[in-house]
């Protein structure tokens, strides 16, 4: 997917609006969390450690790419994908697997005949997707 997403004018500052009152409100959040809750040093440590888990999983080539079509377009059959994203069968099909077993992705087997197995976002992978959009958007910009 090297296509440049690009905003209007008007859209890229209704957008970052957003991101920066969604912003503001994770950090009250966090701010507030702090002040009211001793959190043990492991305990934090320990988040950390999944957050980092997390983001290897999801930084890894191919799947946020996968996650952001099946959030554009779902849902995707096996081939579909292949196409759209001209990936090889192999790769696709680790990629899958591993996002299915994270529960990101549901797979759903029509058993047909013919048979045909296609992809979807969960509410979880949903959720990933909406939250790494501020993260490529502030990293993509100047």
């Amino acid at each position: 997917m090297s296509t440049q997403f690009t905003l209007s004018g008007e859209l890229r500052k209704l957008v970052e609006a957003r991101l920066e009152q969604t912003l503001k409100g994770i950090e009250d959040t966090l701010n507030k969390i702090v002040e009211t809750q001793e959190v043990p040093l492991k305990e934090l440590q320990e988040n950390l450690k999944s957050l980092e888990e997390s983001f290897n999983l999801l930084f890894q080539k191919w799947n946020l790419e996968i996650l952001y079509t099946l959030f554009l377009k779902t849902p995707v059959g096996f081939g579909e994908l292949k196409r759209i994203l001209s990936v090889n069968s192999r790769t696709l099909s680790d990629k899958l697997k591993m996002l299915t077993k994270h529960r990101y992705i549901e797979r759903n087997v029509d058993a047909g005949p013919p048979l045909r197995v296609e992809y979807s976002l969960t509410a979880k992978g949903k959720n990933i997707v909406l939250l790494a959009l501020p993260l490529l958007y502030y990293s993509s910009s100047a």
